[in-house]
């Protein structure tokens, strides 16, 4: 048990799938997994350990921003023994290409965050693991899902100061904005663990437009479908 998770000995998988809010866990765990059961409830950031297609899968709730991103992986891959995390959650596009409902996998996360300038001296560029990256986009391929790879800004603050604050990351080609990924591929390359984050386009910032809550659920059941396949195929290489 470490501090923040309550699960024993064994009770995580080496395989984990991470959301930001703990009732896609729950979801995720009653619709996807076979025999899943909740080895976490601490601070409600549900934790469930079950089966996919015959591969043992752990879903974690992240929570929002870097700093819980941060701990959830940290001690997943240090008191765990978990090595392979795929973050699912949504962003918000600042390319006009990039529409909703497309699926985002981030080759490479920037910040405006100073949390990484606080463990280096230097300017640290957290990117993801080529492997889960790769795969991932077969996968999505195959299945004729719109799928891009590119940079991805995660933001500190959901309601920034300059709302045209896009655009200057528009202008060097970053293609959508959240709010964990970087704290995740710093985490898992200090530690060695793979790591990827696929991502549902639910607004659009250049024209306005957003998904209906109708719309995202049948948009988040493909990327979660994505990444539980992308986890899947990692076991298997």
């Amino acid at each position: 048990m470490s501090l923040h998770i309550g699960a024993g000995p064994g009770e995580i998988a080496r395989y984990v799938l991470m959301p930001g809010d703990p009732y896609r866990a729950r979801y995720i765990a009653e619709n996807f997994l076979e025999d899943a059961v909740r080895y976490n409830e601490i601070r409600g950031m549900f934790g469930y350990t079950g089966t996919y297609e015959g591969l043992r899968v752990s879903v974690q709730t992240s929570g929002v921003g870097m700093p819980s991103m941060d701990l959830y992986a940290r001690e997943l891959i240090r008191d765990y023994g978990v090595d392979t995390l795929i973050r699912i959650g949504t962003c918000g596009s600042m390319l006009d290409k990039v529409k909703n409902r497309d699926l985002v996998l981030a080759m490479s996360a920037s910040t405006d965050s100073a949390m990484n300038s606080y463990r280096l001296s230097g300017t640290y560029a957290p990117c993801a693991d080529y492997g889960l990256l790769s795969a991932a986009h077969g996968i999505a391929a195959q299945r004729g899902l719109t799928v891009w790879c590119g940079n991805v800004l995660t933001t500190d603050a959901f309601y920034g100061a300059d709302p045209d604050d896009w655009k200057n990351w528009a202008n060097y080609n970053v293609m959508a904005v959240e709010m964990e990924t970087c704290a995740l591929y710093t985490v898992a390359a200090r530690h060695r663990a793979r790591a990827l984050s696929i991502l549902t386009v639910t607004d659009q910032f250049a024209d306005g437009a957003r998904l209906s809550p109708a719309e995202r659920e049948t948009s988040l059941n493909e990327m979660i479908e994505l990444g539980l396949s992308t986890l899947l195929a990692a076991a298997r290489a």
